[in-house]
């Protein structure tokens, strides 16, 4: 969990760095895979006892906001590269 917690955050990073804007929207669409990870993870981590009702509930709403945003910027920069084409 703790891996794909990082990689959601490194993703968005090296993105940020990367050459173009097409790329960057690529490396947010790896962020957005590693946080349905997570998200899976989360179940697992429930079903198996490590976390309670109250902590599944919080820490999948984290991930899913998270996941929300990331796909909503993705839109957004898709929709900005169409305007300048």
């Amino acid at each position: 969990m703790r891996r794909a917690s990082v990689s959601i955050m490194s993703n968005i990073a090296e993105g940020f760095e990367s050459r173009t804007p097409a790329l960057f929207v690529e490396y947010l669409g790896r962020a957005k895979a590693s946080a349905g990870e997570l998200r899976a993870q989360l179940y697992v981590a429930q079903d198996v006892g490590y976390l309670d009702q109250s902590q599944y509930e919080q820490m999948h709403e984290l991930v899913d906001k998270c996941s929300r945003q990331l796909s909503k910027f993705m839109t957004y920069l898709v929709s900005q590269k169409a305007k300048n084409v």
